[in-house]
């Protein structure tokens, strides 16, 4: 979230960057109540001053033999009205966090100004879209005919978008899980295997609540809630912690299955791996300095498409504009890889920076080196990278004219496989 003294001084700045993203907020109820907060605080401050003041009073009176009726019963007029205010500030202060909560991170000023994908800039391609001599199968179709993934029976056993890897399928998903986080573990971030389920506490520190919750599958019994990508424990894991500056920057990678309701979806964008409700995928998470932040972002950003550089997989680098920014996020950029049969484009990583926005929420904090007041540090994390539409570029771009599938080399160790068919 914001800060509150930052928005008061800056709500015009505040205001437009909810609007750039298409968000609707209202910072006039929200700062009236601040300034009532702001009252409360004062009145209760003089209140209490003055109770001392009765409280010496009383002693001396009743050293000298005084009569002191009066002075008590205006002790007691005075603890009444603290005691009210008390209650007062409490249902204010819990008024004030639920509207920060809706209020969404500022882009920054890098970010392009767009209302639609449409808006997004391409900043960078790699690799060339090759023609190929003969008919190219989608990846649903080599996968049915290779046997290797099982959509059909996933939507019995569970529902669409729940699909069984079967044979060589499963291999190479848990191929391409151990190639990337191996790639991570060179680049410094440190493995970890988190929880798949949260409690609200964590959705509500990386902005899955109140923003996300309908795309979320939610234990009810026991309030928790499947992850929907392993960003939220893992930036959860220093909630309510101070760190040390010399800690920083503080680099994770995990792996994980992600849980995602997705809403809405529907058509030829779900079709086979494209939108899955179950998939996998390896995350990197940074909690950073502030002032190092988005050189951090662009090195996270070179570590997912190395990944991609290393498959042989023909990319774009996408820097996201204020529409098709999220809610947290600061600047973001997205990698899609080509996807020839489909001949479009499709989303492997996102890579953002979030700045304090998420740390405010799960207070998130580092002890300067030189001293002074500890501050929130950065967070910022990316895929490294979404499991299904890399198998679905894999699948297609790598497929014979015979149907067979070629393994690209970097996976052979991991596979001990080279073709699928």
């Amino acid at each position: 979230m914001l800060d509150i003294k930052f928005i008061r001084e800056n709500p015009e700045l505040v205001q437009a960057g909810a609007r750039a993203k298409g968000i609707s907020i209202d910072l006039t109820t929200l700062l009236k109540l601040d300034d009532k907060r702001k009252q409360l605080i004062q009145e209760g401050d003089t209140l209490k001053a003055k109770r001392n003041q009765v409280s010496n009073e009383i002693g001396k009176r009743k050293r000298s033999g005084d009569t002191v009726t009066d002075l008590i019963a205006s002790m007691e007029t005075i603890k009444e009205r603290i005691q009210q205010i008390d209650t007062e500030l409490k249902d204010i202060e819990r008024s004030i966090e639920e509207l920060l909560l809706t209020i969404p991170n500022i882009p920054h000023n890098s970010v392009p100004f767009g209302t639609s994908p449409d808006d997004n800039k391409v900043v960078y391609q790699w690799g060339d879209i090759p023609d190929f001599d003969f008919h190219l199968k989608p990846h649903w179709e080599l996968a049915d005919k290779l046997g290797i993934i099982d959509f059909g029976r996933g939507a019995k056993v569970t529902g669409a978008g729940f699909p069984f890897l079967i044979g060589k399928g499963a291999q190479l998903e848990r191929a391409l899980i151990n190639f990337f986080l191996d790639k991570a573990r060179e680049h410094h971030y440190k493995e970890v295997m988190p929880p798949i389920v949260v409690n609200a506490d964590s959705a509500r520190g990386t902005g899955q609540l109140p923003d996300k919750e309908d795309l979320m599958y939610v234990v009810e019994r026991d309030q928790l809630y499947l992850i929907p990508t392993a960003e939220v424990p893992v930036t959860n894991i220093h909630r309510d912690e101070i760190l040390q500056e010399s800690d920083l920057p503080l680099r994770y990678a995990a792996y994980t299955p992600c849980f995602r309701r997705e809403a809405g979806s529907y058509g030829k964008d779900v079709r086979g791996l494209n939108r899955l409700h179950q998939f996998d995928k390896v995350e990197l998470v940074k909690f950073v300095h502030p002032s190092t932040s988005y050189d951090e972002l662009e090195f996270l950003r070179q570590d997912a498409e190395e990944l991609l550089q290393l498959l042989g997989l023909p990319y774009r680098r996408l820097l996201m504009c204020t529409g098709d920014l999220g809610f947290t996020q600061t600047k973001k950029y997205d990698l899609e890889v080509w996807s020839p049969a489909q001949q479009r484009w499709l989303e492997v990583s996102s890579c953002s920076n979030f700045e304090a926005f998420q740390a405010r929420r799960m207070n998130v904090r580092f002890r300067p080196a030189h001293g002074g007041k500890p501050e929130f540090v950065h967070t910022l994390n990316g895929s490294g990278l979404a499991l299904p539409r890399v198998v679905a570029a894999l699948l297609e771009f790598y497929q014979t004219p015979e149907g067979k599938v070629i393994i690209p080399k970097v996976l052979h160790p991991y596979t001990k496989f080279e073709v699928i068919g």
